[in-house]
């Protein structure tokens, strides 16, 4: 095994001798671009399903949280399950889950019940997306490896855009229910091409069991390296700032614009398409320059970019440079998360510990973000998206410090 010590990291073979082409990578991201915009589908309706439940915007809006809050928590289930079992049975298995109880939600009859599904959904679909960044993990050399993360995080950018945008629009013409049926039929679709290539994906398990101990152990020595913990911290901040603002960027529009349920899509698909294009097509360019001249320089960068974004929009400037805004804050995410990614995929040999370790973290970011400015939302939303802009500001200088060896 070679050990790069001016990283401390340990840099193990790769399970093929050949890496496999990046068409492939974007056919594992397919599952994560309909989870993501199935999970980001809701925010921008939750005015119309607090009065078709009859409960506040602020009752509605626990839904998002309990999404996930319960697809945070199962990723370290599915991590280690993928090192013993191999990684597409476990994808296999979690967008199979996702599809039946997607299905499920849109024959809710109260908020409860919805609550209720929306983290069950969460509990199962948690598989996909930390174990298809394992997979890459598996497949790509370090120099290599922020080419397909930044295809992958483009389809999970795209997936929130077009799930906040395109998913608005879709209801105002078909119905929340119907919203849900269409995106559990898409998830098939998806299923099936995976079916298709299934020949490409199969592989043994990724590395040696050890049972449960053995797992608790890697987890345990991850954590304990300084470049770890210092990494998932600021992956589980990150997840908080973007997830808190985005949550409610659609009550946002529907408050201080004055837009009703398809103008809100409309000002969201301003975000969603732009958004789209960053997450497609710059993603992978910005893995290849954070390859070439280093995450240090890149990652603070982002978390500016993303905390300026929210301060800005707190200003409540146009509605065009509202939608502006949003891109921006798509944009961060772009400069950040991918690069997070590549640097947990060196932390172990148990790549399925480490990216369950950092779906963790994320998704429970992303769970408390929404669910702390769903708390403090009483103060005032754009004081909420200015309190969090300090705090990602704040962050943003401390990354310089931090990641300063990531070169």
């Amino acid at each position: 095994m070679k050990m790069d010590h001016r990283q401390n990291t340990c840099l193990p073979p790769l399970t093929g001798t050949l890496e496999p082409p990046m068409f492939l990578v974007a056919v594992l991201s397919l599952g994560t671009f309909i989870i993501f915009f199935q999970g980001f589908m809701v925010a921008p309706i939750l005015p119309g399903l607090s009065a078709i439940f009859k409960v506040s915007i602020r009752h509605a809006s626990f839904i998002e949280p309990a999404y996930l809050l319960g697809y945070g928590s199962a990723t370290l289930v599915y991590g280690p399950l993928s090192d013993k079992y191999g990684r597409f049975p476990v994808i296999l298995f979690s967008l199979t889950c996702f599809i039946v109880l997607t299905a499920c939600t849109g024959f809710c009859h109260s908020i409860t019940q919805m609550i209720l599904l929306r983290l069950l959904t969460g509990i199962g679909s948690g598989g996909v997306a930390p174990i298809t960044i394992g997979w890459i993990g598996d497949r790509f050399a370090y120099e290599r490896r922020g080419h397909a993360l930044g295809i992958f995080f483009g389809c999970m950018a795209g997936g929130t855009a077009l799930g906040s945008s395109v998913g608005a629009l879709l209801t105002a013409g078909m119905g929340w229910q119907m919203l849900f049926w269409t995106v559990a039929a898409a998830g098939v679709l998806v299923l099936m091409l995976l079916m298709a290539y299934r020949r490409h994906f199969r592989q043994g398990s990724s590395a040696p069991a050890g049972g449960f101990a053995t797992l608790c152990r890697s987890v345990k020595e991850i954590l304990l390296l300084p470049r770890g913990w210092r990494t998932y911290l600021f992956v589980l901040f990150n997840g908080m700032f973007h997830s808190g603002v985005f949550a409610w960027a659609g009550y946002f529009f529907y408050r201080y614009h004055h837009l009703n349920e398809r103008h809100v899509g409309l000002a969201l698909l301003g975000y969603g398409l732009p958004g789209l294009l960053p997450g497609l097509l710059l993603g992978p360019l910005l893995g290849r320059l954070a390859d070439k001249y280093g995450r240090n320089r890149i990652i603070p960068m982002g978390m500016l970019t993303g905390a300026l974004s929210a301060i800005l929009l707190s200003m409540h400037y146009s509605l065009a440079a509202s939608c502006m805004f949003m891109v921006t804050l798509s944009f961060g995410f772009e400069l950040t998360h991918p690069l997070f990614a590549a640097i947990i995929t060196t932390l172990s040999t148990q790549k399925g510990a480490a990216t369950g370790l950092f779906a963790f973290f994320l998704f429970m970011g992303y769970g408390l973000g929404s669910l702390v400015l769903s708390l403090i939302v009483n103060m005032g939303l754009d004081q909420a998206f200015r309190l969090f802009g300090v705090f990602a500001l704040a962050a943003a200088g401390i990354a310089v410090a931090v990641f300063k060896a990531e070169k």
